[in-house]
């Protein structure tokens, strides 16, 4: 039997900075039934410059221009914040994870009891953080937002030489010796899920194209999952049934609250709605097998049929295909076998709605 869905409900940065509303969120994300809630963890300074400008969406959910910068400073989370977050999971019973934007953070987060480290979209590129990250051991779930295929596999080049090459220097001919050895997929298939993902908040459905997941999966081997930036809920659920093994998905406490991810993010009741469908729909995918199910067997029965005279028919006639109907239940011979019985001779009388013999 495989794997639950992986359920990460992103808390991201919609705490505003503030412990208080972070500590209700970790709340509302246990009491939606998520596996785990996700911060992210990052120094402003160390991840962008002064002159880096905010995205359309986030001026647009923000309601105002300006840099990053000045947005992010506001959005940052202390270690100590982090530390008090994960007791409160521990409390709430629900798992912390935070994404790490920046070294000195990964560094940090790698002390925590994490499930799995998580790549962000942005951070594919980021060769020497790919490789740090590969090198903490760990499960890594790694986001593919606006990529192409062939930046995916040049970022699993970089983990897979992290995860079997333990203090060498990369370089291009290392790297790709690693992707392509036996060794290297092998360390891939145990530690690496990638996400398909449209980096856009909120993504139009048009835009999210989710039999990409169905590419990586064939191209690397590996195990896909999504990170959902659209509205509403239809869309991760779709993604379980198209075989996510990770759903990841933006939510917040109320959604008209400031802040740059707020609007593209669900509402706790709306989180919960999606957690429960998407576990009806995870028990729903269960075996290739086709069969009955055992809760099938009775009813095959009372909704099938049996072959029946049609009229009276007297022993010792040549049955024809007019002597004969099918009627439920399920209790005699079946109607498939009828060409068996045309052209017999009846060895007893049958009423109507007898069952007929072979």
């Amino acid at each position: 039997m495989s794997e639950p869905v992986f359920v990460i409900a992103e808390a991201g940065v919609n705490h505003n900075g503030s412990l208080d509303l972070a500590r209700r969120l970790v709340g509302a994300a246990a009491d939606a039934g998520a596996d785990v809630v996700k911060f992210q963890s990052f120094k402003a300074e160390l991840l962008v410059t002064r002159r880096a400008e905010k995205a359309a969406y986030q001026v647009t959910n923000t309601g105002e221009a300006g840099d990053q910068l000045a947005m992010l400073k506001g959005l940052e989370l202390s270690l100590d914040d982090t530390r008090a977050l994960v007791d409160h999971c521990r409390d709430c019973g629900i798992r912390f994870m935070s994404t790490a934007f920046d070294m000195p953070s990964l560094r940090f987060l790698a002390g925590l009891d994490m499930p799995a480290v998580k790549i962000p979209s942005g951070d594919l590129t980021y060769g020497p953080m790919l490789l740090a990250a590969a090198r903490l051991g760990r499960p890594l779930i790694v986001s593919t937002g606006m990529a192409t295929l062939a930046e995916v596999d040049e970022a699993l080049s970089v983990i897979a030489f992290g995860l079997t090459r333990d203090g060498d220097p990369p370089d291009r001919t290392a790297l790709e010796a690693a992707r392509f050895s036996a060794e290297g997929q092998a360390a891939l298939e145990r530690a690496v899920t990638l996400l398909h993902c449209t980096t856009q908040y909120p993504a139009p459905p048009k835009a999210v194209n989710l039999r990409a997941m169905d590419a990586m999966a064939q191209a690397f081997g590996l195990r896909v999952g999504y990170s959902d930036h659209t509205s509403g809920t239809a869309v991760s659920v779709a993604a379980v049934a198209r075989g996510a093994t990770v759903i990841e998905k933006h939510f917040t406490l109320d959604r008209t609250l400031p802040g740059p991810d707020h609007a593209a993010s669900l509402e706790p009741a709306e989180l919960a709605t999606m957690i429960a469908d998407v576990r009806t729909v995870e028990a729903a995918l269960g075996s290739p097998r086709k069969g009955p199910d055992p809760v099938e067997v009775p009813n095959r029965r009372i909704a099938r049929r049996s072959l029946v005279a049609a009229r009276p028919i007297a022993a010792g006639v040549t049955i024809s295909a007019d002597d004969l109907t099918a009627k439920r239940p399920a209790d005699g011979l079946s109607p498939m076998r009828a060409w068996e019985v045309i052209g017999r001779v009846a060895a007893r009388d049958y009423g109507p709605d007898d069952p007929v013999l072979p």
